[in-house]
């Protein structure tokens, strides 16, 4: 089937299967050269790749591949360079940071308040918000790690203004999300309860009437010449299938090497699609400790998982993945890496930490499910999200655009609606992947400036916070 793997060598039982140069699984039945390798003659455990930890990069001679390798390709000595800076009209606001979007965020403290700041945001022009599950019924661990996501929102250079609605008795209350905001930014907020004001009808008509005030003031900001270095850019993926990993990942590592040459910050993302990758990053980390917390945030997802008596490899590959020829956990994560391109990682951030800008490449420890790591980023600061694709989904985000790119040539035909940049000249050709990435950059800054992706044009800011255990 459409990119499935075929062996490339002989491969007997019980040898290692390899690709991208990695392991990725053992053969569980002797692989003649030419055949199939997939789920019926490959398999990998937890014992064996902690053995492949222990004695290094596996040996290339048992290679299967999808493609071969091509000029262009990254590795290639077409590399980005950080010469002639660009720049792009953004929003500088007064902490510093530039917005490439100028929202007034309602925010909902807790599910309780969500409806209703769903109504005020529709009612005003330059609004957005988003139906948040949380901010009642949970352990203090829990709750805080909602309340930093609710401030990273509302920090985000992408959001002008803040009007906090909450129901009035949530865990989440009014003033812990408010004094949380004001802990990281100085922009305006503004406060509703409720409970307070008598009822939801009330809540939407007071609530529409500050929300009016503070678009009206947002209307007059104005767009000023921002260097690129500025970015903080979000990578994820979601729906993969092997071209994901053979073309449009590699593509995003190739813009994401060029903005931190720019001298801005690429963000790596989605820890349990690390699993089986985190050596390859461990041995790019700028610092020991980097490495060693590399390889931590996996170890514990891996523990943390385990605590439901599960493992890591259940549910990943999702069945949508293997139809796309994707075999094991390893062989995801080895592809999904690639949009960190080749750049030293130089730092990894808890959920929904602020990133800092002019760092070069960081890995944030998320969840692998799309819409909540996505959310994490985004509360981080990223004012951009690049999104690879292979099977095509709609994921967007209510505060940073989400710019989705597939190198599946079909998935670009049947998901025209939702896909913004046909990479899959990035397998099949004519142009090269140095003049795929430039054209990429130049649809970055395009969206930076104003254009509205697929997600945006069509209303999809579907979004999800983690949680770190059941409700109380």
């Amino acid at each position: 089937p459409l990119f499935h793997k075929i062996a490339r060598a002989d491969i007997a039982a019980g040898a290692r299967v390899v690709k991208y140069g990695e392991y990725i699984g053992t053969a569980t039945a002797g692989i003649p050269r030419g055949a199939h390798v997939h789920t019926h003659n490959c398999a990998s455990t937890d014992a064996q790749r902690d053995a492949l930890r222990a004695d290094g990069p596996a040996h290339p001679g048992t290679v299967t591949a999808d493609a071969a390798p091509r000029p262009g390709a990254p590795g290639d000595p077409a590399a980005p360079s950080g010469a002639a800076p660009r720049t792009f009209m953004g929003y500088r606001r007064p902490d510093g940071r530039v917005g490439i979007r100028n929202h007034v965020l309602v925010l909902p403290t807790s599910i309780c308040a969500s409806d209703t700041a769903e109504r005020i945001a529709r009612a005003v022009d330059g609004c957005v918000s988003f139906h948040n599950q949380n901010g009642c019924s949970q352990v203090n661990a829990d709750q805080q790690l909602t309340i930093d996501t609710m401030a990273g929102l509302a920090a985000n250079p992408n959001i002008c203004s803040v009007l906090a609605v909450s129901l009035g008795c949530e865990g989440c209350q009014n003033d812990l999300v408010v004094d949380a905001i004001r802990a990281r930014t100085g922009k305006p907020v503004r406060s509703l309860v409720i409970q307070q004001v008598g009822g939801s009808i009330r809540a939407v008509e007071r609530g529409t009437r500050a929300a009016l005030e503070l678009a009206a003031d947002a209307a007059r900001e104005r767009r000023v010449p921002c260097p690129v270095s500025e970015l903080v850019l979000g990578t994820n993926c979601g729906g993969s299938d092997s071209s994901s990993g053979l073309g449009a990942n590699p593509l995003i590592g190739e813009v994401s090497d060029w903005l931190v040459a720019q001298g801005g910050t690429s963000v790596l993302c989605e820890t349990p699609e690390i699993f089986g990758g985190e050596h390859v990053l461990a041995r790019r980390a700028a610092t020991p400790e980097v490495a060693r917390q590399v390889v931590g945030i996996v170890e514990d997802y891996e523990r943390y998982v385990q605590m439901f008596g599960a493992e890591m490899r259940e549910g990943n590959p999702s069945p949508g993945n293997m139809a796309g020829g994707l075999t094991t956990l390893e062989e995801k994560s080895l592809g999904c890496i690639h949009k960190g391109g080749h750049s030293p990682v130089m730092a990894v951030y808890p959920y929904a930490a602020q990133l800092k800008p002019h760092e070069g490449l960081v890995i944030m420890d998320t969840p692998g499910n799309d819409p909540s790591s996505v959310m994490g980023i985004v509360a981080g600061g990223c004012q951009l999200v690049v999104f690879s694709t292979g099977l095509g989904t709609p994921t967007g985000n209510p505060v940073a655009p989400v710019l989705r790119l597939t190198a599946n040539r079909r998935t670009a035909e049947t998901m025209a609606d939702n896909t913004d940049f046909d990479a899959s000249a990035s397998i099949y050709g004519p142009e090269s992947m140095a003049e795929l990435r430039d054209r990429l950059i130049d649809a970055i800054i395009a969206v930076c400036e104003g254009r509205p992706t697929c997600a945006e044009a069509l209303g999809y800011t579907e979004c999800a916070l983690p949680h770190l255990c059941n409700y109380m």
